[in-house]
């Protein structure tokens, strides 16, 4: 789950982070009394949305300006100004997509003076199961262009769950930043701030870009990115009670309804399948005859007819969807009960697409004997690479 960044900033304050003081708002008559109460003389206006890139983004609309999605404001008025271009207007970033995301929440901040600009940023390295920090001197910068032109400039180290986080942590943190003196035991300070603030909270990623060194010879957060394991929510409802699902696609929030794992894509062909590898294989697969699926949707090796049916509901209600497949593979799901499911769903949905099924496994010739008698127009497969040519092959057909 992600968070908005004044949000990430209140959560890291709680265990001391340096951040700027703020106010977020969430209506334009709002931004006075906000930069009133910060002071000045200098504000940001930050757009607040679950994406990256949020300064070089751009409006769709005219009337919200040229000057993307974070803004340095120099007196109220012009606070109050880019407040009423940026609230409600589509913003468009790198990390959006064209479609753009609506911003309806803003963050009123106080202007920093900058004297330099770091990267810095923890995350669960799953192949050594440990919490690694990546750090870097080119902070304020896409950190994926740094690791493609100048890797050298990224320095990684993990941290070794039995000891914890460690004053050697914040020596290599100082080091890679080039910080001296005072400053590099500040870094050493913040890097267990922030370690405690990840392990306490179950973060799994945490990106400050930019860790800044103020004119006055002090570190501080300058933006904060961060998500949560989902899988550890149920531990956090402080947490919980800050997810935006305005930000969130609403087939996406009813498949967490029903604990099934689900992401939209920009495909075509809708995809039914359980288990995470057989579900990247057939998107695999799809793409290999000339299409794109619409989704990612495991249903787990243990879902009921209940859950088959809400996963092929979320599937139909996506307009971009003109067929879908249908590809089990039962060892402990059994293949009888996603026959069941899938019958359930058209007779209430209706079936508007082609549909291509494949059951292989534990009760597969039930499975295809309810499919069969149940009179309506489903399409068997008999093996993966079959079923992808036929849904492919349908779907070509009906355009």
């Amino acid at each position: 789950m992600n968070i908005h960044e004044y949000q990430a900033k209140a959560v890291l304050k709680e265990f001391g982070v340096p951040v700027s003081n703020g106010r977020p708002i969430m209506q334009a008559s709002e931004a006075e009394a906000a930069a009133k109460a910060l002071g000045g003389p200098l504000w940001v206006v930050k757009s607040q949305i679950h994406a990256g890139g949020r300064g070089k983004g751009k409006f769709k609309e005219a009337a919200a300006g040229e000057k993307g999605g974070v803004r340095l404001a120099k007196s109220i008025d012009e606070v109050k100004q880019y407040a009423s271009q940026m609230l409600g207007n589509t913003l468009v970033t790198i990390q959006t997509g064209p479609h753009g995301k609506q911003v309806n929440r803003l963050y009123i901040e106080d202007g920093s003076d900058i004297a330099k600009e770091f990267y810095l940023s923890m995350l669960v390295d799953r192949a050594t199961s440990r919490i690694a920090f990546v750090v870097s001197t080119e902070g304020g910068m896409d950190i994926e262009e740094v690791a493609h032109k100048t890797p050298d400039k990224i320095v990684t180290f993990s941290v070794d769950p039995a000891t914890g986080i460690m004053p050697h942590h914040g020596r290599a943190v100082a080091k890679a930043l080039k910080l001296t003196g005072d400053l590099a035991k500040e870094a050493g300070v913040l890097v267990e701030q922030l370690f405690a603030a990840f392990v306490a909270k179950d973060m799994a990623m945490l990106e400050i870009n930019p860790l800044i060194v103020t004119t006055d010879h002090h570190l501080r957060c300058l933006d904060a990115k961060v998500s949560f394991d989902s899988n550890a929510l149920y531990r956090h409802p402080e947490i919980m009670d800050l997810r935006d699902e305005t930000e969130e696609d609403a087939k996406e929030i009813e498949a967490s309804k029903y604990d099934l794992s689900y992401i939209a894509l920009d495909g075509t062909i809708g995809c039914m399948v359980n288990g995470a590898g057989l579900a990247m294989a057939t998107m695999d697969i799809i793409k290999l005859y000339g299409e794109f699926p619409a989704n990612f949707l495991d249903v787990g090796g243990g879902a009921t007819k209940e859950k088959v049916t809400a996963a092929f509901k979320i599937i139909t209600a996506d307009p971009n969807v003109q067929g879908i497949l249908v590809n089990i593979f039962g060892g402990i799901m059994k293949c009888d009960v996603i026959a069941e499911g899938v019958i359930a769903a058209v007779k209430e949905v209706g079936l508007t697409v082609p549909l291509v099924v494949r059951l292989e496994g534990t009760n597969v010739q039930l499975g295809k004997d309810i499919i069969s008698k149940s009179g309506l127009n489903v399409i068997a497969a008999d093996d993966l690479d079959d079923a992808a040519q036929k849904i492919v092959k349908a779907v070509m057909e009906i355009r």
